[in-house]
């Protein structure tokens, strides 16, 4: 057992490793987000400061963000790039596809040869006392979903799930290997592996649980593993209601659960609290996401962080 006291005189970083991990620490954690580029515009002029860094040492924010790698195709095309593709909802590559031996015909699957991580190592050797997140963003599930159209996802997860998986299993075979060069490279310049996606609506699941289970669990799980095995905490960003799997993504290893979209249903702070204290950390009460828009008043983000500091 860890101890009951805080420890005083704790540096954002030992802090947020300490929250996270379930211990009691000196502080609550503050993070800023990661505003609009329209907020930051505003926030500027609040707060008499001209860069993102010198506004997070205002604050006194205690996390740095600092995504893993760029990708640098010989045409340009970016990761996982659908030519045509507008929303989650039009057709892919793969909406007509029943063949899962096909999946290496229909579309360019992304090459972790093409990646560089020079420019985010130098931002984490350079990031200071404070608690660094990083690894790859890994949105696998929208990935698919873009790959197939949502509709036709949703429908092949009955009518051919072996397709599904195949195409699945390519998207995270990227990731994963993505992950392992950059682990490699970034050792202890990081503190906890930081992914995204998506799982929840404003009213529930966007699949049900046994397809949750069959498609994206597996993956996730293999995701979490990986960043335990190098010493990384694990934070995961869902949005919408995903109370019903909460529990499932605890025992597959996640750490901190980002944001607390506060109006989904079972989302709120209380209902949490009460369902998961103690074997979770929770990061987003307020504000609930990390993009700012530009309604949140200044005012209000200088009130949180004085909160966060009582």
């Amino acid at each position: 057992m860890g101890s009951t006291e805080p420890v005083k005189g704790m540096n954002s970083r030992q802090r947020l490793r300490t929250i996270i991990a379930g211990e009691p620490a000196d502080r609550c954690g503050f993070w800023l987000g990661n505003p609009h580029p329209d907020t930051w515009l505003l926030y500027h002029a609040y707060f008499g400061t001209s860069t993102p860094e010198e506004l997070r040492l205002k604050l006194r924010d205690d996390f740095r963000w600092i995504p893993a790698g760029v990708y640098r195709h010989p045409q340009g095309r970016g990761l996982f790039d659908i030519p045509g593709k507008s929303a989650h909802g039009t057709p892919g590559p793969f909406a007509h596809c029943e063949d899962p031996a096909a999946v290496d015909d229909l579309y360019e699957w992304p090459n972790p040869d093409y990646l560089a991580f020079e420019p985010v190592l130098d931002a984490l050797r350079n990031a200071g006392p404070y608690y660094r997140a990083s690894g790859f963003w890994a949105p696998f599930y929208h990935h698919v979903m873009d790959l197939f159209g949502m509709e036709q996802y949703m429908m092949n997860m009955y009518l051919n799930p072996e397709l599904v998986q195949a195409v699945t299993d390519r998207v995270c075979s990227f990731f994963h290997e993505a992950n392992e060069r950059f682990f490699d490279a970034a050792g202890g310049l990081m503190d906890g592996y930081f992914f995204g996606n998506d799982f929840g609506t404003q009213r529930d699941l966007i699949c049900g649980p046994a397809q949750f289970d069959q498609f994206v669990l597996p993956w996730f799980r293999r995701f979490t593993e990986q960043a335990h095995a190098r010493g990384y905490q694990v934070i995961l960003h869902s949005c919408g209601s995903v109370f019903k799997v909460i529990d499932r993504l605890i025992e597959a290893g996640v750490e901190c659960l980002h944001p607390l979209q506060a109006l989904a249903a079972d989302m709120e702070a209380q209902t949490l609290a009460r369902s998961f204290k103690g074997r979770i950390a929770f990061l987003g009460v307020s504000p609930s996401h990390e993009a700012l828009l530009p309604n949140v008043s200044p005012q209000n983000v200088q009130a949180m962080a004085e909160a966060a500091l009582e």
